[in-house]
């Protein structure tokens, strides 16, 4: 007999999945009797945060869903914090979770695993989330998910299942994948108020979000069609090459930024939410313009935004890029004032780094240059820090991290670790911090048994330095922020993961040079202190 379970992973075939990230437990032992035999790979992280963050990573390096199995109760009061971080960055991820039999939900008689209302719990921090009462809902309820990820604003879909659903019968059930719906192009009126705003226009600026980091082919030609600056998130960086004429450094939080997007008479937000951690990270204020704002994106919402559009274009972001591509004339800009402002601006901004900021900076370009191609996925650390500011990434969607956004700890490992299985031939870095480390340092084991070849890059200077000086700076008592760390070396040797430590930027770049196509996980651990001292 053809269960519910094992209707649920041929429908999953069919719509491509590849990997699931999950723990077996008592609550999904039937969706295990499903993958038995199928084509999908099973990853095992050692905690359902970890397999949230493995699917996050996943699906930003691969552009396909991540797909989690959770068991009810406490895997799903543990993933919550991955999907968040998903949920804030616009990342599709598919949790698929058991709940108890139908005859006991939200009765509080104490079953295993039992929460009132779990649905409640996870709503918060997904596009939507779905009870299945009978396996004939499978088909539908899994083509909305996959409609979400491919022409809505991405974000995590849960679905439950209750036990008693799993084992029924889906002997006749249509387990083909549906015809999904495609992302909408901006309306025909809308891009026709848009050009008429660029045609009177000399100094057009674009401000880029990860709304559009699949579309770097599109962004680099509007860009250069309209000879705009174009400043990136953290999200899009790479969408334009680091050596580009146009392309600012992260100075959207810096005063000389600010002065620059003030000379611009229109802007063209593309896929950006133009929020605090991007735009605001040194608390000048929310951005106030004053030239005409056009917005382009999927989510009406942000067209809708705290900032206000002159203009809304809704829409795919590289739809919508080649709508106004094809009606916008090669035309005469002011050019002086893009290529000479890019230049000075990126100029103010370094020369306003301290020492430290430079050295971390070095370190991030020795990674950067010293691998083919790295994708470098970041915790919230002091390196990723500066990397908003200063890092130019090599390629689209080769630097994510927690350090914008919900900014969670934990992040970098498991995340690196998906971004690694879904691009196996690349290098994949996990540049992490000692206490960001702590979050999920059992991962390294599950990086070694999944055949992840991660360079875990530690940044370690035995404290949460980030909060430490931030405490510093508002005069408050040092208090929980220098920790104990443990044995990294130990720590490394006990999950049978290589080990080195590294001191300087010309050691970095020596062992990273002999790294760069490892097929097995390992640790290079930075000593903070020497390389600031360097």
């Amino acid at each position: 007999m053809t269960r519910c379970a094992q209707a649920l992973v041929q429908l999953l075939e069919g719509y491509g999945v590849e990997t699931v990230f999950g723990i077996p437990g008592v609550h999904t032992v039937e969706l295990y009797r499903g993958l038995h035999g199928s084509r999908l790979k099973h990853i095992s992280p050692r905690h359902e945060q970890g397999a949230g963050f493995m699917a996050d990573g996943y699906a930003r390096a691969s552009g396909k869903p991540g797909v989690c199995f959770i068991i009810s109760g406490p895997g799903m009061t543990n993933i919550l914090t991955a999907m968040g971080q998903a949920y804030a960055d616009s990342v599709p991820m598919l949790v698929i979770s058991t709940c108890n039999r139908r005859e006991h939900l939200r009765l509080g008689h104490g079953h295993l695993h039992e929460l009132p209302d779990q649905r409640a719990m996870v709503a918060g921090v997904c596009a939507f989330s779905h009870t299945v009462q009978h396996p004939d809902q499978l088909p539908e309820v899994l083509a909305r998910a996959f409609a979400v990820f491919g022409c809505m604003r991405p974000r995590p879909v849960h679905i439950e299942i209750p036990l008693d659903v799993l084992e029924m019968s889906a002997a006749n059930l249509d387990v083909r994948p549906r015809a999904l719906p495609v992302a909408p192009v901006p309306a025909a009126v809308a891009i026709e108020a848009a050009v008429t705003l660029i045609n009177n226009a000399q100094r057009p600026l674009i401000l880029a979000g990860g709304g559009a980091r699949r579309a770097s082919e599109a962004l680099t030609l509007l860009a250069e069609r309209l000879q705009a600056p174009v400043a990136l998130t953290t999200n899009a960086r790479g969408l334009l090459p680091p050596e580009h004429p146009l392309l600012l450094d992260g100075v959207q939080s810096s005063a000389h930024g600010r002065e620059l997007f003030a000379e611009a008479d229109v802007v063209l937000a593309i896929g950006t939410e133009l929020g605090e951690t991007d735009y605001d990270f040194f608390g000048l204020g929310p951005l106030a313009f004053t030239a005409p704002l056009i917005r382009l994106d999927i989510d009406p919402m942000q067209v809708l935004g705290a900032q206000p559009a002159t203009v809304g274009l809704l829409g795919d972001a590289e739809q919508g890029m080649r709508a106004l591509l094809a009606q916008l004339p090669q035309r005469q800009a002011d050019q002086t004032w893009a290529s000479v402002r890019v230049t000075q601006v990126n100029a103010l901004e370094h020369a306003g780094w301290n020492p430290k900021q430079c050295r971390l900076q070095e370190v991030l370009d020795t990674v950067r240059d010293a691998l083919p191609q790295p994708l470098i996925v970041g915790d919230s650390t002091q390196p990723v820090y500066q990397g908003a500011l200063g890092y130019r990434a090599p390629a689209p969607n080769s630097w994510f991290n927690a350090g914008t956004g919900y900014g969670t700890l934990g992040y970098a490992l498991p995340a690196a670790i998906g971004a690694k299985l879904a691009l196996p031939l690349r290098p994949v870095v996990a540049l992490v911090g000692d206490g960001g480390l702590q979050f999920s340092s059992a991962e390294l084991i599950a990086a070694k048994e999944a055949g992840a070849g991660v360079i875990l890059l530690l940044w370690n200077n035995s404290s949460y330095a980030e909060i430490r000086d931030y405490m510093n700076a508002k005069a408050v008592p040092l208090l929980g922020v220098d920790i104990l760390t443990p044995d990294f070396a130990a720590l490394a040797q006990s999950c049978h993961v290589p080990h080195h430590r590294v001191s300087n930027l010309h050691h970095l770049r020596e062992r990273l040079g002999q790294l760069g196509s490892t097929q097995t996980p390992v640790m290079l651990e930075l000593d903070a202190a020497a390389f600031l001292a360097e």
